[in-house]
């Protein structure tokens, strides 16, 4: 590949622990193959999983590099076999399976989107994962509609507002909760119809309140454990809830005559593992549905802080702080 260095500065963690294992190395620069793209990063997305992976919770999927990071922006300088040539030299954000905490990374062509002019290389590398995932859950398997009305926990944090963002263009009522007063003015400024404490207020009570008794048609969550139960509470007849995450607990117990009654559906994903595929099916509805509203500036992701690549230790502590929105690491002169 001329003009492409052999080596490349990378955050590829041997073991497991805290941030503090996130330190710079040298790695080889990855060869595109057949159906893939290598894109000179200018940003990369920082997102819980990476987290869990670099705890030894989350390993990669088989064939994935062990490199940290799920969605990066950059430049195209290479193309495997099989890419349409148009592609080299454009500027793209794209899913990765691994490897975006580096200054290049191999993407599938079928899941890179490009950069309009509406988005700096910090907002772009900050969408993929979160907007993947919100599409898929919340739009495919729980076929959101407008005139729904929508539950998402975390609602601050990037998948949080991502669905905030989504919900507001597509007419579907959202209402949040988060862990601070502040979160919940942020998430309402985003767009959310309401917004509840969750340290200060019950919210399976708040949800009744808010729809009358009536209940929301779909819950987006990321917690598990003992929400489970209390977010079948806060589902209207014929409701879908989607797990997503298990943060407070990868097991409940719940009534199943509730279920019954109300005539409910309960399903959830993992995005990670699943096959380019079905990635790339997303991405193709992403692309002619949602992208359109990217293009014309109607959707812009939360930027909560950017870190340089060398400090990846910092911005997973980040994670660990009353962030609202995305954080990024900075990779190449271009990011911001």
């Amino acid at each position: 590949m001329a003009g492409i260095p052999e080596s490349m500065v990378a955050i590829d963690p041997d073991g497991k622990g805290g941030p503090e294992i996130l330190l710079p190395v040298r790695r080889a620069v990855p060869v595109p193959g057949p159906g893939q793209v290598l894109i000179r990063v200018a940003a990369a997305g920082v997102n819980r999983p990476d987290v869990a992976q670099r705890n030894g919770a989350y390993p990669p999927p088989p064939g994935a590099p062990s490199i940290l990071g799920l969605e990066v922006a950059g430049d195209v300088v290479a193309l495997g076999e099989g890419t349409l040539p148009e592609m080299l030299g454009q500027a793209v954000c794209a899913l990765v399976a691994g490897g975006g905490y580096a200054e290049y990374a191999v993407a599938d062509a079928g899941l890179c989107l490009p950069v309009p002019n509406t988005l700096s290389m910090v907002e772009a590398a900050s969408i993929p994962e979160t907007l993947f995932t919100v599409w898929s859950n919340v739009f495919e398997r729980a076929y959101a509609a407008e005139g729904d009305r929508l539950l998402v926990h975390g609602g601050t944090s990037g998948i949080g507002t991502m669905a905030i963002l989504l919900a507001r263009i597509f007419q579907v009522e959202t209402i949040v909760t988060a862990g601070s007063d502040e979160k919940c003015a942020a998430a309402r400024g985003l767009g959310a119809t309401h917004a509840i404490n969750y340290r200060t207020q019950d919210f399976v009570a708040e949800v009744a309140r808010i729809t009358d008794g009536r209940g929301v048609d779909i819950v987006l969550d990321m917690v598990g454990g003992d929400y489970l139960p209390r977010n079948l509470d806060c589902l209207a007849e014929d409701g879908r809830h989607v797990s997503i995450a298990v943060l407070g607990g990868a097991k409940a117990e719940i009534p199943i005559w509730k279920i019954m009654q109300k005539r409910l559906t309960l399903t959830g994903s993992t995005l990670r593992p699943r096959g380019i595929a079905f990635k790339a099916a997303v991405a193709d509805e992403i692309a002619s549905v949602v992208w359109p509203h990217v293009e014309e500036g109607r959707l812009k992701p939360v930027i909560d802080a950017t870190f340089p690549l060398a400090q990846a230790a910092d911005a997973h502590r980040r994670m660990d702080e009353d962030h609202i929105g995305k954080i990024v690491l900075i990779v190449g002169d271009d990011g911001g």
